[in-house]
């Protein structure tokens, strides 16, 4: 299975997105609202409709990025958030890509990629980083019984993943996921070291 542009443009084009929930994440949203400065540099990658960056930017984040493999979901962010500055819409390979973010915020992301990408990933996170930047988000606490997109994991694989690219602070069952993912979501925070 090739995951490159055309196949994700295909997805999104035929609605084959079951894990688009139509609006922000609840236990993204709730760690949003308690961020103090309203300054930081974020990025989401793989950001799809990118529903994060658009609760960020109506609470008064000004320096979001959102990064995608398919110009049309951007298009589409843009129609929705037509004063979200155009700039900050990235057409592109997330390995490609390169600059300094203090927070990456992962969202489906890292489940659309293939498994033996997961090290690639976290060392491409690891540089988009700053020091002491954070990685936060959620991760599938499932395995499914399908080829994927998307790909689950456990939480040991994820410990033993990201430990070595990151300090762990915060990878625990979400308590507020949304009733279709309710105990088959891990909520985390990850320093950059």
């Amino acid at each position: 299975m090739n995951l490159d542009q055309e196949y994700w443009k295909y997805r999104y084009q035929n609605r084959q997105t079951d894990w688009d929930i139509g609006f922000a994440s609840p236990a993204l949203t709730n760690y949003f609202d308690q961020l103090p400065d309203r300054n930081i540099k974020i990025l989401i990658p793989g950001c799809g409709n990118a529903y994060e960056a658009e609760y960020l930017f109506n609470k008064g984040f000004t320096n979001i990025y959102i990064l995608d493999l398919v110009e049309s979901v951007l298009s589409k962010f843009n129609k929705r958030v037509p004063k979200f500055p155009s700039e900050n819409l990235i057409h592109g390979d997330f390995f490609s890509y390169h600059d300094k973010f203090d927070l990456i915020v992962e969202q489906t992301f890292f489940c659309a990629l293939p498994i033996n990408r997961r090290s690639e990933y976290c060392n491409k996170i690891s540089n988009l980083l700053l020091p002491n930047g954070k990685l936060v988000g959620l991760l599938f606490d499932t395995n499914f019984n399908h080829d994927g997109p998307p790909f689950g994991g456990k939480k040991k694989e994820y410990e033993s993943l990201f430990s070595n690219f990151f300090k762990i602070k915060t990878l625990e069952k979400c308590y507020n996921s949304i009733d279709a993912r309710m105990g088959n979501e891990l909520f985390f925070i990850f320093e950059n070291r």
